[in-house]
């Protein structure tokens, strides 16, 4: 579909805004609770932010029933399952506020952690409105944030989990490619931005595989899953910029949690 400049123009501010106004409701401290043994923890990629059917938990966490541990506890007819991931989550955000249903019992965890560390909303929003040079700008200094500082705050993170479920299977799923390369994209970012981000993600899913390997913890790479799927491609599994939901741009779609999360964690689980 064509857009016009001033739709782009327009999708580019509301994704502005809802990165200032979109926060983790993860904060407080998670109290230890009877444990079960399937918790899904991490962030908006765990949480199914962009898949829509979003479950009225009273809060900004965005779950949804099509993300992609629900599906995974529907399949498995897991009876005990504690979906814990909310939008925007850092790491100390589960760290403080979703390990509560960990315990003795856990037998599988799964998360999605990292990108808001690394500052994945400041960067596509600067290159959204930035123009290539402030997006590559933007992108080296996620990369570096994520060398100076992630892999240390995924270490404590991975250790609690490690010391609250001793005997769970623990599987970090990565991030897709957001871009599919000379696609169908007739306007927006050039491809050397795209490009750009793309290697961004490569660099955060490299630390993280390498840090849940450090502690024992499979790896789920989705990024073959995504293949041919992501923003400019024919068959998208991603948003690009939504005018209706800006909150869901960059996030998996229904089939993007269905298709390329689902798998992946099915063949690691």
């Amino acid at each position: 579909m064509r857009h016009t400049r001033t739709a782009a123009s327009a999708a580019s501010l509301l994704l502005a805004t809802a990165c200032l106004v979109a926060a983790p409701e993860t904060a407080q401290a998670a109290p230890r609770t009877a444990a079960v043994g399937f918790v899904a923890l991490g962030d908006s990629y765990s949480a199914g932010l962009g898949a829509g059917a979003y479950l009225p938990t009273g809060t900004n966490c965005k779950r949804s029933g099509r993300a992609y541990p629900v599906l995974w506890a529907s399949a498995h007819k897991v009876a005990a399952f504690a979906f814990a991931a909310c939008n925007h989550a850092r790491t100390s955000d589960v760290l403080s506020g979703q390990l509560g249903r960990l315990g003795p019992g856990t037998r599988l965890v799964t998360l999605t952690v990292g990108g808001t560390d690394a500052g994945f909303v400041g960067v596509m929003t600067t290159c959204a409105l930035g123009g290539t040079s402030r997006c590559l700008s933007a992108v080296a200094a996620a990369r570096a944030t994520v060398d100076r500082s992630l892999g240390d705050s995924l270490d404590r993170l991975y250790s609690a989990i490690r010391d609250r479920a001793p005997a769970a299977r623990v599987v970090v799923l990565g991030y897709p490619h957001m871009y599919h390369l000379r696609g169908t994209c007739e306007i927006g970012l050039q491809d050397t931005a795209r490009a750009a981000i793309n290697a961004g993600v490569d660099h955060l899913d490299a630390v993280i595989a390498r840090r849940a390997a450090a502690h024992g913890f499979a790896f789920a790479d989705v990024r073959a899953a995504f293949a041919g799927h992501e923003i400019c491609s024919r068959t998208p599994w991603l948003h690009s910029v939504d005018l209706l939901a800006p909150t869901e741009s960059y996030h998996p779609t229904a089939p993007g949690q269905l298709l390329g999360y689902l798998p992946a964690l099915d063949r690691v689980s």
